[in-house]
């Protein structure tokens, strides 16, 4: 049977609701019953779309990742637009992964949250992997594309730049996530632009020919 848009909007908001939870009071806060009030739904409603704990989280989880991956095909194709450099639309895209605001800490919250409930569901770890692998090999894309374009040397191989890339974008997300929110801004956030840039100039070290006047 296809799913109507009345079917979808309701998974939205227990996705909504699941995230809600999450971020004011953490993953063991998501029962079947406190995301049923939450989304203003009655229990036996949550139930028909999700049987279990772990197919809520999950939905919310592609939810967030959907939504993420939106803004970053947004960045991208402004990029191409207004002929970025690779390297600094790359930079732009991987600030859409820290949570330099309340919206994106919110999803970095559901997103930890999931990865911690993958450790012991090998059904959300399989789904875990995956997506970090596509966001590698989308950096690794990036680079190989500017090896074609010139802002990356030949002998540069695009997995382990994309590898090193990545760590430090997970890495600084993390360190930006335990500062706490009010604090942020005076202390972690004004080196995050300039810690990207540092790291993508030893990747992208030259200019790209494609946009050359």
């Amino acid at each position: 049977m296809p799913r109507t848009a009345d079917h979808e909007e309701r998974r939205r908001q227990i996705a909504d609701a699941v995230s809600k939870l999450i971020t004011a009071h953490g993953l063991d806060a998501v029962t079947v019953a406190r995301t049923a009030a939450t989304a203003g739904m009655s229990v036996g409603l949550v139930q028909h779309y999700f049987r279990t704990k772990d197919e809520m989280l999950l939905h919310a989880f592609r939810e967030i990742s959907g939504s993420i991956r939106a803004r970053v095909d947004e960045r991208i194709r402004d990029g191409v637009e207004h002929q970025r450099p690779i390297a600094r639309v790359m930079a732009e895209v991987m600030t859409e992964y820290i949570p330099l605001d309340e919206a994106r800490r919110a999803e970095y919250r559901v997103t930890r949250a999931f990865a911690g409930r993958a450790l012991g569901a090998p059904a959300l770890a399989a789904v875990d992997t995956e997506t970090a692998r596509k966001l590698r090999e989308g950096i690794a894309d990036a680079v190989h594309n500017g090896k074609e374009c010139g802002e990356v040397d030949e002998g540069v191989e695009p997995l382990p730049a994309a590898l090193r890339l990545a760590a430090m974008m997970e890495g600084l997300a993390l360190q930006v996530y335990r500062e706490p929110e009010a604090d942020a801004e005076a202390t972690v956030t004004p080196f995050v632009a300039p810690l990207l840039e540092a790291e993508l100039a030893v990747v992208f070290t030259g200019k790209c020919r494609q946009y050359a006047r």
